[in-house]
């Protein structure tokens, strides 16, 4: 029997993919296409799609404990519902949601509510699951690398309430930890839910700041305009990706993303080692180019 891992092949989903192969794991790495993409040594690979229900119910024989990581898509919620739905019918007990924090206050965000739906059926349904709930990538600034070094300016409108950004490799670590600590339990374990969150709360000038350090000029944040953010996301992909992100960023401004005391040494002792930090995230950033 085997860990399924589906979004094996993203930023998150690879590294666990990775993870649980180093740690001896019989892995299976879910993909649309055979080939497209080059797993660990050791990581079979299952060609599916998760609105393919045949597909999908050979995809799930033999597997006992399964990561499930939906992309940002219209159909998001229906892809989730009809994997669990299937998981249980194949007999899983074992699982591990990747959703997002405060997916239950971000209400009118189409993917954070598309997450707590599916939150909601694994309680209701009393699905044994660790049900993972990570703030704003780390990674995600990535994108914007290229604006921030060419135009000294960093675009992401997060505003001042505070965002414990988190670096997308703790995301795995706990993911690994808890589909190893499922798998290997003699009987399904208890449902449990945790926050990812990094060691410290950012604003956008705190951000713009840190980049100012590692690249030893003075980079601004510039501004709190969502109009002008969707904008510049829907220039170059899907107008209704680029309006959910304009309604995240306006929770962030007008919430945060921030856990409850305790979160980061609780978080700290599943992984083994201290969450990594924003000004690491950047000064590996800056010197990989």
């Amino acid at each position: 029997m085997s860990i399924l891992v589906i979004g094996s092949t993203g930023t998150i989903g690879s590294l666990v993919t990775q993870g649980l192969a180093d740690a001896g794991a019989e892995v299976k790495a879910l993909v649309r296409q055979a080939g497209k993409r080059e797993l660990p040594a050791n990581v079979t690979e299952v060609v599916a799609d998760l609105t393919d229900v045949a597909s999908m119910r050979v995809a799930l024989s033999s597997v006992r404990t399964l990561f499930l990581l939906n992309a940002v898509t219209p159909d998001e919620v229906t892809q989730a519902l009809i994997t669990l739905n299937l998981a249980r019918e194949a007999g899983i007990e074992r699982f591990v949601y990747l959703s997002v924090i405060h997916a239950d206050k971000f209400t009118n965000v189409p993917h954070f509510t598309g997450k707590h739906t599916v939150e909601r059926m694994i309680e209701s349904l009393d699905i044994p699951a660790t049900v993972l709930r990570p703030a704003y990538f780390m990674q995600n600034d990535r994108m914007v690398q290229q604006t921030i070094q060419n135009y000294s300016v960093y675009p992401m409108p997060i505003g001042s309430a505070g965002v414990s950004m988190i670096d997308a490799r703790d995301i795995a670590d706990v993911a690994v930890a808890e589909l190893l600590r499922r798998d290997e339990a003699s009987t399904a374990l208890e449902g449990v839910t945790l926050d990812l969150v990094g060691p410290q709360p950012l604003t956008g000038a705190s951000v713009a700041k840190t980049w100012s350090a590692a690249l030893g000029r003075e980079i601004a944040y510039g501004s709190d305009d969502l109009a002008a953010f969707e904008g510049q996301l829907a220039s170059y992909g899907p107008t209704w990706l680029a309006y959910d992100m304009r309604l995240m960023m306006a929770g962030i401004q007008t919430f945060g993303m921030q856990s409850t005391e305790g979160t980061v040494e609780k978080l700290q002792t599943i992984i083994g080692h201290p969450l990594r930090t924003y000004e690491d995230f950047v000064r590996e950033a800056v010197a990989e180019v």
